[in-house]
């Protein structure tokens, strides 16, 4: 298998950049090579069901791989840029220049080994900061003087103007068809410069604790790369499947980190993340409440995006229900983005528990290559102006100055959902009708 890695090693290197194979050809070639001299632990179901190869080539043991751009905090200024080696070695930095000749080198200061019960990789996290708005970045990754490809990445203007982001969620026990997905979020990114990151709404993997799983998501996350080399940065939420520290060690957050924040995706429109596998009451709910109240008279539009559905198409309703909905009706949140249920969904607009034209919308349920399920499409809220179906998808938000626009995405580029929800007249919290007409 040797010379195979080898053959394949050139063919990803060209000008500088690892160019991504057809999967159906990378799988074929890369099957069983995983990375060498390391074994897997325990995959779950992944594995079981025959789809887990690790897609990876042999490399350099230093060698840069798993690119990954994530965002927290402030995206006009900050961002945490991470990688995976097979050993650890001693100097990890991230090579940064923009347009204007500035230049800077930034130290990886959040290092170790995944936690795995068999053999591991280690990751790398540099925090990025004092960036500047609106500014695309040129970056390179190197650990032990071994370098990634170069990549670049666009920091969030701030300046009011139309943009994109995608959601999806649940990626989780059917890597091929996670790949597909992946290849579609580039896709989009590339014919849409506009898009502006990617928000997960958790369940990357099957089985929380197996490192094995982990790694093979971070390989496939690789081919959300655009062919020009731009990362997506994506906003992370935890899922019921993502338990123990791996989380927290692929995302660069604290151990222990509560996993919920907030961060402003324009000047008018914030984005809040939630977590639903710790307690929704409590100091969650004080943090939301008060951040709710906080937020919805500065901004235009007000999302929030968390794992388990309080309004679900397949399952049972989740506590969000009781202690999140409350809230989500008081300061009027214009569209809640959910996961979990593995179908593709858009509830009708909901308050009180009824359809009311100025209340709030809940889409998604997860299919960023889950296995799919048949949606309870006569739950009313389901019904009429709402929607559910199967089908691997990702959804692309458009935020104008008037609307949301909303499409979910198919493989091949089908058109799943197309909605509208236009700009709240007003945006005090409890109060707030719609320009109903608008509504579609």
């Amino acid at each position: 298998m040797k010379s195979s890695e080898t053959n394949v090693s050139r063919v990803f290197e060209l000008r500088g950049r690892w160019r991504f194979l057809p999967v159906a050809i990378t799988v074929a070639l890369l099957s069983g090579v995983g990375i060498p001299g390391h074994t897997d632990d325990s995959a779950g179901t992944e594995q079981a069901n025959g789809a887990a190869t690790v897609v990876e080539i042999e490399l350099h043991p230093l060698q840069p791989r798993q690119w990954r751009l994530i965002w927290t905090s402030d995206p006009t200024r900050e961002a945490t840029l991470s990688w995976s080696t097979r050993e650890a070695g001693s100097r990890h930095v991230v090579h940064l220049s923009s347009a204007d000749g500035t230049s800077q080198v930034v130290t990886a200061t959040h290092n170790g080994a995944y936690t795995s019960s068999g053999d591991t990789l280690f990751y790398h996290h540099a925090r990025l900061e004092n960036l500047r708005p609106d500014t695309r970045y040129e970056v390179v990754m190197e650990s032990d003087w071994q370098r990634s490809p170069d990549f670049y990445f666009r920091t969030a203007p701030r300046e009011d103007r139309p943009f994109s982001i995608l959601f999806g969620g649940d990626s989780r026990s059917d890597p091929a068809m996670r790949r597909q997905v992946n290849r579609l979020m580039a896709e989009l990114t590339q014919r849409d410069p506009q898009i502006r990151c990617f928000a997960h709404g958790g369940d990357y993997i099957n089985t929380g604790s197996s490192f094995a799983q982990w790694r093979q998501w971070l390989t496939d996350h690789e081919h959300t790369v655009t062919d020009g080399g731009r990362l997506l940065p994506i906003v992370p939420t935890r899922g019921n499947h993502d338990i123990g520290p791996l989380f927290e060690e692929v995302f660069g957050f604290p151990a222990g980190d509560t996993n919920y924040y907030a961060l402003d995706l324009s000047p008018q429109v914030r984005l809040v993340t939630l977590n639903t596998e710790i307690s929704l009451a409590g100091d969650q709910r004080a943090w939301l409440a008060e951040e709710l109240a906080a937020s919805r008279p500065r901004y235009r539009f007000l999302l929030a995006q968390y794992h388990r559905p309080a309004y679900p198409a397949v399952k049972r309703p989740g506590a969000a229900k009781q202690h999140w909905v409350p809230l989500f009706e008081q300061h009027n949140v214009d569209l809640v983005c959910e996961a979990d249920g593995h179908v593709i969904k858009r509830t009708v607009p909901i308050r009180e528990d009824k359809f009311d034209p100025a209340g709030v919308v809940y889409i998604g349920e997860g299919g960023l290559g889950v296995p799919q399920r048949q949606p309870k499409s006569e739950r009313w809220y389901l019904r009429d102006s709402g929607m559910s179906a199967r089908g691997h998808h990702v959804h692309v938000l458009t935020f104008t100055e008037e609307a949301i626009e909303g499409r979910g995405v198919g493989l091949g580029g089908v058109l799943l959902d197309e909605f509208r929800r236009a700009r709240r007249q007003r945006v005090d919290s409890g109060v707030g009708r719609r320009n109903e007409s608008a509504d579609r």
